[in-house]
C-alpha cells in the first residue's frame, strides 16, 4: 500500500496521531509520525529551531521509507512539508494539507495567516518572556483546536502540548513554483476554530492538479474523527 508520514502543527508532536496511525496501519499502510525539533520528546532548544531544521528532520524521516511517501502536514505543518517536498521531490508521492497553511511568495507562515479574512488565534496565544516561543491559552483549547473532542481527549492533548518556536514560522520559502506540479490534496475542516475554513478554500483554489476534500470537523480530526480522516487518506493513497 502507501508510505505515509504525518507532520504535526504548532505546539503539537507525534503524539497527536496516536489514534490515526493504527487505523492507517490496519489498512496496510506504513504510517509514521515524527516530532519536529523542540516538539514532543525532541530536546532541541527552541531558540535554535528554524524552518530549515524542520525541513531537514522531515527529509531524514522520508529517507527511512522504502519508496515515495505521502507527506501530510497539519495546520502550521504546511510550511515544513512544503519545504521538505521542494528539497526532496523524488521522495514525494503526494502532498496532503490538512487544514494547513500553504506557502505564498515572500511570506512566512506568520504573515501568510494575515491573508485570512479574520484571525481566530489572536486571542488565544501568548509569547514567552524571551520572545522565542509562544503557547496557547489552555482555556481556549476546546474553542480553537478540539471543538469535537471529549473532555478526556482535551486533557490528553493539554498534557502533551509544548511551546511553539517562533522563528520557523517567520521564514518564507524561496521558489515555491515547483509545488504547483506536485500531486497534492487539501482537506478542509469545515468547523475549524484555528484556521478559517473560508481561507482554507482560498489557499488551494488555484491548484489545478489537486483534489479537495471537506471534513465536517474541528481543527483536530486526528483526535475527533480519526476513522473519517483515515478513510480520506485511504482514498488519496488508492488514487
Amino acid at each position: 500500500m502507501a508510505n505515509i508520514l504525518l507532520i504535526h502543527g504548532s505546539c503539537h508532536g507525534a503524539w497527536c496521531w496516536r489514534d490515526l496511525i493504527p487505523l492507517l496501519s490496519a489498512g496496510g499502510h506504513d504510517a509514521r509520525a515524527i516530532d519536529l525539533p523542540a516538539a514532543g520528546r525532541d530536546k532541541t532548544p527552541p531558540a535554535k529551531v528554524t524552518l530549515e531544521l524542520y525541513r531537514d528532520a522531515i527529509v531524514s524521516a522520508l529517507d527511512t521509507f522504502d519508496g515515495p511517501v505521502i507527506l501530510l502536514g497539519h495546520s502550521a505543518g504546511g510550511y515544513p512539508v512544503s519545504a521538505a517536498a521542494l528539497a526532496a521531490p523524488d521522495k514525494i508521492a503526494h502532498l496532503v494539507f490538512l487544514c494547513a497553511y500553504t506557502p505564498a511568495p515572500g511570506k512566512g507562515m506568520n504573515k501568510r495567516r494575515f491573508d485570512a479574512p479574520y484571525q481566530p488565534m489572536a486571542d488565544a496565544v501568548a509569547m514567552d518572556a524571551d520572545g522565542v516561543s509562544y503557547a496557547v491559552n489552555p482555556a481556549k483549547l476546546r474553542e480553537k483546536f478540539y471543538g469535537d473532542c471529549s473532555d478526556e481527549l482535551i486533557a490528553f492533548a493539554a498534557d502533551h502540548l509544548s511551546p511553539q518556536p517562533q522563528k520557523p514560522q517567520t521564514a518564507p520559502i524561496e521558489n515555491i513554483e515547483p509545488l504547483r506540479a506536485m500531486p497534492k490534496s487539501f482537506i478542509r475542516c469545515a468547523r475549524d476554530g484555528a484556521v478559517p475554513p473560508e481561507f482554507q478554500i482560498t489557499m488551494c483554489e488555484e491548484w489545478p492538479e489537486m483534489t479537495r476534500y471537506d471534513l465536517d470537523s474541528d481543527h483536530s480530526p486526528f483526535l475527533s474523527q480519526p476513522a473519517r480522516l483515515a478513510e480520506i487518506l485511504n482514498e488519496i493513497a488508492n488514487k
